[in-house]
């Protein structure tokens, strides 16, 4: 039997953690193994072959050049461990996949920046969080995630109240939903970098949505 990529999973350090359960699952599914990473989780010493950047609480506002903001909800500790690992992988040039907060941190380590809170900035769709897809999403004609995931509108879910405001060096806006919000982002320069604003393992029962781990696995097969 053919040994399965080992696919990194960042994400909080709490026993009751649906996304890393759920990304897991997802990985099983197209054929990994994923390896916990939090600050209380340690990756081990072999070889990672893809990394996933998780979602969760909010990325403090002074990372991207903002004033701090009582009503966000950071995780200092996390951001420091994150931005070490996207570095990492980015410099090596390990396939990365960020969701939710992934996206929006992999865009900050980049240079980019977010919106705080995109609430007022809705006019078209609610902001109202949910775990099934009940929103739309269109794709760049010219995107590589267009091609992956075989069509130009994808139905997700929405759990977030920032998102992606200018695009990161090097990397491109190509996924908005009806309020021309940031809903997903690519490398424009080669590297396999992917961000996705919604929460694809939650719903790994759809074949589209399965796509992109199974792309994150065909490369990290081709790297292993």
């Amino acid at each position: 039997m053919a040994t399965r990529p080992r696919i990194g999973v960042t994400g909080n350090g709490r026993r009751w953690a649906p996304s890393w359960w759920c990304t897991r699952l997802a990985l099983l599914l197209v054929g990994a193994r994923a390896v916990r990473i939090s600050v209380r989780h340690e990756p081990g010493e072999e070889s990672l072959h893809a990394l996933i950047i998780g979602g969760g609480d909010d990325i403090g506002p002074e990372r991207y050049g903002e004033a701090s903001n009582p009503k966000i909800r950071s995780d200092p500790a996390r951001d420091a461990l994150e931005i070490h690992w996207i570095k990492r992988v980015v410099d090596e040039g390990v396939p990365l996949l960020g969701i939710c907060r992934g996206a929006q941190l992999i865009n900050v380590v980049l240079g980019g920046t977010l919106h705080q809170d995109i609430r007022d900035l809705r006019e078209h769709t609610r902001n109202r969080p949910g775990l099934l897809p009940t929103k739309t999403v269109v794709l760049e004609t010219h995107s590589k995630a267009r091609t992956i995931f075989g069509t130009s509108k994808l139905r997700v879910n929405s759990l977030h109240h920032q998102a992606i405001k200018e695009s990161g060096e090097t990397l491109e806006i190509v996924g908005r939903d009806r309020d021309k919000l940031c809903q997903m982002i690519e490398s424009n320069d080669g590297k396999l970098i992917f961000g996705v604003q919604w929460h694809p393992e939650y719903l790994f029962y759809l074949p589209t949505q399965l796509r992109i781990f199974r792309w994150l696995v065909s490369q990290a097969d081709q790297g292993s």
